[in-house]
This record gives structure tokens, sequence and C-alpha cells, in this order.
């Protein structure tokens, strides 16, 4: 049967997994060793080897956001290619899903036009960094938060979020070594909110470097701990130079809220 190519939509919780993409055991490598032929624990590798099972064939599965070792996703999208186009899609997704660990979950599985691509079709990506901000860290989510005890200058967070938005060149917010041939992205929303100890970061934005979101997030917390004021932001931005800009927020606060195509 001919080859045809399909679209999957995600949610995944991220804590015991080293980010989206597919990687080698490396000499390194400290945790339990993967069965021969297999990598070291990712959502990629598990989701390929679920589908593999089921479809009966090896599966590549392309991810449109490599989120980073300990991240989260509500919304990730993907894409993968299979000759057993006669399985009903909600019997697939069902069957994956029984294979999948209870930390992965395909939510849609869905017919794609055979040049889709989940990278280049991606138009807009949301992310979303959840910090627990109260004396006492929350014991029943810690791996889903960031803790920060300390009281934070909401209001001054939301002054500097404001001057991240637009197109700029965000080298000053990025890690080195990304590999990219411009570090310009347009921010469209960068939003600070707050309700009680939930402290909510919403970035959207038409593509993001290396950790550029966890640094904007730990550099708006530290806008808010007042390490920084709000207009260090601009002059941050014109340095493109990451040590001027602030810390690195850890990954576990992060999740990919959707992906717009």
């Amino acid at each position: 049967m001919a080859t045809r190519r399909f679209k999957l939509l995600l949610s995944y919780r991220g804590t015991h997994y080293h980010g989206w993409q597919q990687q080698p055991v490396l000499p390194t490598y400290k945790g339990e060793l993967p069965p021969p032929d297999c990598g070291i624990p990712t959502i990629q590798e598990t989701l390929a080897s679920a589908m593999g099972h089921v479809l009966g064939h090896p599966v590549t599965v392309v991810g449109s956001s490599r989120t980073d070792a300990g991240v989260h996703a509500k919304g990730q999208v993907a894409h993968f290619d299979t000759d057993q186009s006669q399985i009903p899609l909600e019997n697939l997704r069902r069957a994956v899903n029984h294979r999948l660990p209870q930390d992965i979950l395909i939510r849609e599985i869905s017919p794609a036009a055979d040049d889709f691509d989940a990278i280049t079709a991606a138009k807009s990506k949301r992310y979303q960094y959840f910090v627990w901000n109260a004396p006492d860290r929350n014991p029943f989510f810690s791996d889903l938060c960031w803790h920060r005890w300390q009281a934070m200058d909401v209001a001054a967070m939301k002054i500097a979020a404001a001057h991240m938005v637009g197109e700029h060149d965000f080298t000053s917010f990025c890690r080195p070594g990304h590999h990219r041939e411009t570090t310009v992205r347009t921010v469209y929303q960068c939003q600070v909110s707050s309700r009680g100890p939930q402290l909510v970061i919403g970035i959207e934005g038409n593509g993001f470097l290396w950790n550029m979101v966890r640094i904007m997030a730990g550099t708006l917390v530290e806008v808010g701990l007042e390490k920084y004021l709000p207009e260090d932001i601009p002059r941050m931005l014109a340095a493109r130079d990451r040590t001027v800009g602030g810390s690195t927020a850890p990954p576990q606060g992060l999740w990919l809220q959707w992906i717009k195509m």
C-alpha cells in the first residue's frame, strides 16, 4: 500500500526524559542502560518505539519543537509516515497510547499532506513558564514548576515583559552553540500573570533559540526580585551578548502550550 503522512498532537510530562530528540547511549550516560539498538529515554525514542510495535515497521517521528530534558508539553505537534493507512485513526491512537507510558499521550492523529513538515509548517509557538511563588514549596508538583520563595514585584515583571515583544536579536537570551543562521526572532506576546502563589509567564513567538524561553523567564524573575530593572531589558537586547542577559530558569517549569500551523 502507498505510504501516507499523518499529523500527531501530543502531550507529555518531560520529567523522566532527556528531552524530545533521540540520543545515542554515550560513555558519559549514567542512567539505566536501554535495550540494544535503543537510545537513552527521550520522548521521540519512546513514541517511535510504541508506534513501530503497533504498525509493524520502523517509524520516524518528526517533532515541531525539540523540548529540552525535563520540559513538558501540552500541545506538541509531530508527523510520521506509514503504509498501514487502512487502520482507523482512532483505533491506532488508542493502540499506541496503550503501549506508551502514562506520562506521554497522543491526543489526536489526523491525515496530513504528503509535503507537510511539522518543523517548517509552524507559524508560531507559545510556551508557558510556571513559577510557584510562596514561602513553602508545593510537594505535589515540584517537577512541574520553579519554586521561588521570595516576594516578587509582578508589576515590574509585566513592564519588563513588554520590552521583549517585537522583532529583536535575542543573542543575549540564548545559549551559545545554537548553530542557527540568525538570532533574530519575533515575539508576539510576553505576558506575566499571577493568581495566589501561581505565577505564569506566557511567551508566543515565530520561533525560539536554544534556552531562549528559559533565559527570558529567568531574567523576568530576576526583575521581580529587583536584581534588574524593567528598563534594563532594552539594554540587554541591544548588547547581543549572553553574559549581559539574566539567568537560565530550570527546565521543570517550562511547558510547550501550543503550536499554530
